[in-house]
């Protein structure tokens, strides 16, 4: 008698990654992408990642595919880290800036942002800046010490997870991000 084979689980939805450049006003940013392979007529907002300093969008490579399934994802180097050309003057208000200007040249009309430790600062500065644009905010592990500005969209933070979250347990704080967003 033949065994006859156990269905199998349906394969996880495909998903994208890629890296490309976007200019900004001083230079071009690098950023890393993932998007699902469904055409984009079903996706939900778009994510933009925002990594800590010292840090690179590298610190993302293992949630952008766990989160892409379902939408699109961009982290960018923020100016003068990584690939990115740097700000003539550093700081979160050029690299909330930078992020701005990515977000414009993507023809994006909303986003969500998630801001890593330090990535935090210029998340909550955006949303600030670009209160029509920005929908939700998720600040995960924000600087001790470190004041967020009050912002009216609906905002998530988790001072719970550390530095290492990210190469660690990915999957938890993609559980996280998924609850609230």
């Amino acid at each position: 008698m033949p065994k006859q084979s156990k269905p199998s689980a349906s394969p996880a939805p495909a998903v994208r990654t890629r890296r490309a450049y976007f200019d900004w006003r001083f230079g071009q940013l690098h950023v890393r992408t993932a998007f699902p392979t469904t055409g984009g007529f079903d996706e939900r907002v778009t994510l933009v990642c925002l990594h800590s300093a010292p840090g690179t969008s590298r610190m993302f490579h293992r949630v952008l595919p766990l989160l892409a399934t379902d939408r699109s994802i961009y982290a960018p180097d923020l100016p003068g880290a990584g690939e990115s050309d740097p700000a003539p003057e550093p700081g979160i208000g050029r690299s909330a800036d930078a992020v701005s200007d990515l977000i414009a040249d993507l023809r994006l009309r909303q986003v969500d942002l998630l801001g890593f430790l330090d990535g935090c600062l210029v998340a909550s500065k955006l949303a600030q800046d670009q209160p029509a644009i920005v929908r939700r905010l998720l600040l995960v592990g924000p600087p001790a010490g470190q004041p967020l500005p009050a912002v009216q969209q609906q905002s998530l933070v988790l001072r719970e997870f550390t530095g290492d979250v990210l190469e660690v347990a990915p999957e938890l704080l993609v559980g996280r991000i998924r609850e609230f967003l």
